[in-house]
């Protein structure tokens, strides 16, 4: 383990902005609040009862950084659909299917051995070694637009565009039902459902949530959607489209009742993705067309 002492030399600082202004821009500030809440700081000696603390002139701060954790992760060398590359970060178009990182029942096949095999240790790890190189995720049957980086630095610059909604972000989903509307806006807090943990709900206490839909066209049994997310909540559109009455086509945990025309998961596709690249500052833009798997489900749709 690695010991760095730290005095410091002002007062009214909370303790994990001092760790992280001082120990480095190589985690996030979520990684030293991790330290902190596991015992790892100490202020004068003692262990600190939250992550908040106030610092006054002179306290001696102990940081403990542990030992790089060992990855059972397996580079695989699957074949990636790979829409741009650098030497800081790629735009990968996941299939249906593939999950995004290993996690119980899926330690293999993922888009991580994926990446492991494709950029050897060129990926970064503020995340840890589950998931190395991943910004944001998508879940295992939506298909499309994925970054991923290859340094600490990247993922710092774009997990913090993320939070400030400076990432877009669009969807195409083919959802039930056919909506009136041609565009509207969904701003619903989204937490953990109570009466499922397994589920996402819009609940009244969860974290705020926003989705903008556009139609792109309707059908008898269903409406094909452009969706743009201001927010990045698990399960944000499959949770808002069903909050108002028209969940994703072919859902298996939030419409598992109705008919699937031929789907194997949900019709939810990442189309697109728009940025401004943190080292050169140029604005960035990919699209993916829609696949085959939404194709088919299109075609078994009947006109209006």
């Amino acid at each position: 383990m690695t010991k760095i002492d730290l005095n410091c030399s002002t007062s009214g600082i909370r303790l994990d902005v001092f760790i992280s202004e001082n120990c480095g821009k190589d985690y996030s500030r979520s990684f030293y609040k991790r330290l902190i809440t596991t015992g790892m700081v100490t202020v004068n000696g003692q262990v600190p009862s939250k992550a908040g603390m106030i610092l006054e002139n002179g306290d001696r701060v102990e940081v403990t950084f542990p030992e790089p954790e060992n990855s059972d992760n397996i580079p695989q060398d699957i074949p990636l659909d790979i829409v741009y590359e650098d030497s800081d970060l790629l735009v990968i178009n996941k299939p249906q299917g593939m999950v995004v990182h290993p996690a119980a029942g899926h330690h293999e096949g993922t888009l991580v051995n994926a990446l492991l095999a494709h950029c050897g240790g060129e990926l970064s790890d503020i995340n840890g070694v589950i998931r190395p190189g991943i910004v944001h995720r998508i879940d295992k049957d939506t298909s499309g637009l994925i970054l991923a980086c290859k340094n600490n630095e990247t993922h710092l610059a774009l997990a913090d565009m993320l939070s400030r909604h400076e990432i877009i972000r669009e969807y195409r989903a083919l959802v039930y039902g056919v909506i009136s509307e041609e565009k509207g806006n969904i701003d619903a807090p989204i937490g953990r459902s109570s009466s499922d943990r397994k589920k996402m709900a819009v609940v009244k206490d969860g974290k705020s949530a926003v989705t903008h839909f556009t139609v792109v066209k309707r059908y008898a049994e269903a409406t094909d959607l452009l969706l743009r997310l201001e927010t990045g909540r698990t399960h944000q559109i499959r949770v808002h489209m069903g909050y108002i009455g028209h969940p994703v086509l072919g859902d298996p945990v939030y419409a598992a009742r109705r008919p699937k025309f031929g789907l194997e998961g949900q019709a939810l596709h990442s189309c697109s993705v728009t940025f401004v690249h943190p080292r050169t500052g140029e604005t960035m833009h990919f699209e993916a067309p829609v696949p085959a798997y939404y194709e088919e489900a299109l075609k078994q749709l009947n006109p209006l």
